[in-house]
């Protein structure tokens, strides 16, 4: 369902690439004023200029420049109502827990916890005196199973539980958040990963009830939704977008699923 955002303004973290970016496209497409926020100057401008929306060079890790970007887009775009959280740091290595770095888990946390409870800290606030807004948070189906990330997993557990206390915060002044929690999404480092040989794609289609992977256009529009005046009744949610890879992984004490059809695999 195509949604209407009629000139709102939104904001994107992480918007250079990946989720962020088709978020960014589909808001756009909706009718939003889309200002994409990434660490990656380049990248930000080159999706902002094939989009067809402001950008800016913003560190979610740094407090003092979420501050200054969201002053400068109330001077120069208007009022953000939208805020989508999707800037993160993804951990592609899997060390025993032991052999986990505390640098790489510090800088995971500063971004995909620290920085999204920053965000939302300024911009929500923002839009509770409004007295309307809408937020979604990009967490993951690792923050609700057990896997082996062992520091990006309790990260995006926490970011679910932060979206939940942050609903009943703000509820009474108008905002809503929620979050989204995708599993094994067809994004560009995902891609990378099938052609080198880390990931396979039969095995990924094979873990979902469904038999196929999320794509990022999937996400975008159950975040568009999410952020919609049709999801008006809905706050504090972590909505998995996984193809059905929750249901399906307790099957294999069973045997697994059945098996998969040729005309299923998409």
């Amino acid at each position: 369902m195509t949604q209407s955002f009629n000139g709102r303004v939104a904001v994107v973290t992480g918007g250079a690439s990946g989720i962020g970016r088709s978020c960014a496209q589909r808001l756009a497409a909706d009718g939003a004023k889309v200002v994409v926020l990434d660490r990656n100057g380049a990248g930000a401008q080159h999706a902002a200029a094939e989009i067809g929306c402001t950008w800016l060079q913003v560190d979610i890790s740094s407090q003092a420049e979420c501050a200054s970007a969201a002053a400068h887009i109330e001077r120069t775009v208007g009022s953000p109502s939208l805020l989508v959280n999707a800037a993160g740091i993804l951990q592609p290595e899997l060390p025993p827990p032991q052999e986990l770095s505390m640098d790489d888990f510090g800088r995971m946390a500063d971004v995909n916890l620290k920085g999204t409870y920053t965000m939302c800290a300024i911009f929500g606030a923002a839009m509770a005196q409004r007295g309307a807004g809408a937020i979604v948070n990009i967490a993951s189906i690792s923050g609700m199973r057990s896997t082996p990330l062992h520091a990006y997993g309790p990260l995006k557990a926490a970011l679910i539980s932060m979206t939940e206390n942050l609903a009943a915060a703000w509820g009474r002044q108008g905002v809503r958040v929620n979050a989204v929690s995708p599993g094994a999404v067809m994004t560009p480092a995902m891609q990378a990963a099938i052609a080198g040989g880390q990931r396979n794609l039969d095995t990924l289609r094979a873990t979902t009830a469904t038999g196929r992977i999320v794509t990022m256009q999937d996400v975008a529009a159950t975040v568009a939704f999410l952020l919609s005046d049709e999801a008006i009744a809905i706050t504090g949610v972590n909505l998995p977008i996984d193809a059905g890879w929750l249901v399906a992984s307790s099957w294999a004490m069973f045997g697994g699923l059945p098996p998969l059809q040729s005309d299923q695999v998409t």
